[in-house]
């Protein structure tokens, strides 16, 4: 049994990811069981070009983002186990949260976040309910959002970066992705606002 799985391995999962894999030493998190499902066969990222991102050096590449994004989860917080080699085909509730079925394996979660991208291509069964076109992009584009309140779908089902309805930026979607980490420390915090902040030491 996860406290949260993630699903998607792009910006908005990763970054999901590493803040709740930052709260580890906090006394709400320290036994919370973090895992994210890393397929990024379809994510944005594997074309994308970043000259116009605070902080990424200008001709940073997306596709290694993706990687060095893996990389560092692991280096930094290796308790959020990394799921490879996947891909979620259905999601359904269960008695204590949701039931992820992928090509290979079933994984039961308290909380579900879907981070995949927004295409109408999106194949994963029990989501259909909650698809409608999306209201920052081109119509003939043809993308979709699941419908959200502040990337809630529903109890204990989140949804984060272009999937949420935030347009295509990476710098969005990242945040996007931190937003629902820090929305589910503050769940796992007894409901008090939460964020984790790094410092360095005087």
């Amino acid at each position: 049994m996860y406290d949260t799985l993630i699903i998607g391995g792009g910006a908005a999962g990763l970054s999901c990811a590493l803040v709740l894999g930052s709260a580890k030493l906090k006394p709400f998190a320290e036994d919370k069981r973090i895992g994210i499902i890393t397929h990024q066969k379809t994510s944005h990222l594997q074309t994308a070009l970043f000259n116009n991102v605070l902080g990424l050096s200008p001709g940073t590449l997306g596709k290694d983002i993706l990687e060095s994004g893996k990389q560092q989860l692991k280096d930094l917080y290796p308790h959020v186990e990394q799921i490879e080699k996947e891909k979620v085909k259905s999601i359904s509730k269960s008695n204590e949260g949701f039931l992820v079925e992928t090509n290979k394996n079933s994984y039961q979660t308290k909380i579900a976040v879907i981070a995949v991208g927004y295409t109408n291509l999106l194949t994963i069964k029990g989501l259909e309910h909650y698809v409608e076109p999306h209201p920052k992009a081109n119509i003939e584009k043809d993308r979709i959002w699941l419908r959200n309140k502040d990337h809630v779908i529903e109890n204990g089902l989140f949804v984060a970066g272009t999937l949420a309805g935030g347009r295509s930026q990476f710098a969005i979607a990242s945040g996007s992705g931190a937003q629902v980490a820090t929305d589910i420390l503050t769940l796992w915090n007894n409901s008090k606002h939460t964020k984790i902040h790094d410092k360095v030491s005087s």
